[in-house]
């Protein structure tokens, strides 16, 4: 476990946290599933937690919500400590990937169960069940519709219609998504963050996916060994990566073995690349950059750093094409384009490839791997 307490301050969001971690850890033995995270969750703001199997968020989540204790820390909500206090007892809601529906009983049955539990009368849960079906764009008819006979998008409606019944200041998501059909997934995915604006209420979501992340979140927090390694905006994260783990977490990059020499970056066959780093300011590193940011280079046409190689494949991603380009031995490169920015050639043909400094990034053998 680290000896000091991590403390990661991108620049805050509007508005005043609601949700706050200080020195926070879980330890299993002595294993740290959580270690020492110091986080603020601001109100109304959508965060996503990201990271792979293991890294510790499903974990940190259900001491979020109450399901289980910190080892060592505290968890504020509005400044006050619930360490202690049970799920059943904070403002919050968990929606689970199993959703949790009740299958012997009717969608507005469902829906109506957090009302229920707090004794509200019957004609006043009708009323916010059929406010909440049209909320989740489901027919007012579906309140009476057995819960088994929903599709699956229709049920993550349902179980997201009784987390708000609930009214909580902060709903929790553990991969809702994860089980549906990638067409419906990116349908939720844009619903789900229409409803957040719409509710102006917090929500805290747990995925795998890059995409969701990328289309949802006001901030990310990309997890790893237990711990936060960046927490910025999308465009943060995905733009300016704070080690070589975040560049390859969060999409495709072709990587370049480097050293610094001289005053140059400079791979194993020697060829030197321009970089925004200064080459003495590390010995051993990596090179990263992303396919969008590589491009054919034709005749005439510049680009700080050139490669020649042989289209190896092509592969149609709907309005864009990704190219595996082989240079040299045993070395591959992408290049990902729109369609009508394709190469004169397919596979087998030899063409230059190329990116500007700017659009690089070293990082040092020391960052590798955070």
């Amino acid at each position: 476990m680290a000896e000091a307490a991590q403390s990661l301050k991108p620049p805050e969001p509007a508005g005043q946290p609601i949700l706050q971690l200080r020195n926070v850890d879980r330890i299993f033995d002595s294993f740290a599933a959580v270690d020492r995270i110091t986080l603020d969750i601001y109100e109304r703001e959508f965060f996503t937690i990201v990271g792979p199997s293991g890294s510790g968020k499903t974990t940190m989540v259900r001491m979020l919500v109450g399901m289980d204790k910190p080892t060592n820390g505290d968890i504020l909500l509005r400044g006050e400590r619930i360490n202690d206090v049970p799920a059943n007892r904070r403002p919050t809601c968990m929606v689970f990937q199993s959703l949790a529906l009740f299958p012997h009983r009717t969608v507005g049955q469902n829906i109506e169960f957090p009302l229920k539990m707090r004794g509200v009368d019957a004609a006043t849960r009708r009323k916010r069940a059929l406010e909440l079906l049209d909320q989740l764009r489901l027919p007012q008819s579906y309140y009476g519709k057995m819960v088994t006979q929903c599709s699956g998008g229709e049920r993550q409606r349902v179980a997201l219609a009784r987390a708000l019944a609930f009214d909580p200041e902060i709903l929790f998501f553990d991969e809702p998504l994860s089980a549906l059909d990638y067409r419906l997934r990116k349908l939720l995915e844009k619903e789900l963050k229409d409803i957040h604006r719409e509710t102006g209420k917090t929500f805290v979501y747990i995925t795998h996916s890059l995409e969701e992340a990328m289309v949802m979140s006001d901030r990310i927090g990309v997890m790893n060994r237990g711990r936060f390694v960046q927490i910025g905006t999308p465009r943060e994260i995905y733009g300016s990566p704070h080690s070589r783990f975040v560049s390859e977490f969060m999409g495709e990059v072709n990587v370049i073995e480097v050293r610094g020499e001289a005053g140059a970056v400079v791979d194993a066959a020697g060829t030197r690349f321009a970089t925004p780093v200064v080459a003495a300011d590390f010995d051993t590193g990596t090179l990263v950059v992303r396919p969008e940011d590589v491009r054919f280079v034709g005749a005439g046409e510049s680009a700080d750093n050139r490669l020649t190689g042989v289209i190896y494949n092509e592969y149609l991603l709907g309005s864009r094409v990704q190219y595996q380009v082989r240079v040299g031995e045993g070395q591959t490169f992408l290049v990902e384009k729109l369609r009508d920015q394709m190469p004169p050639g397919g596979p087998g043909s030899a063409v230059t490839i190329g990116w500007d400094a700017r659009d690089s990034m070293v990082f040092p053998a020391s960052r590798l791997q955070q």
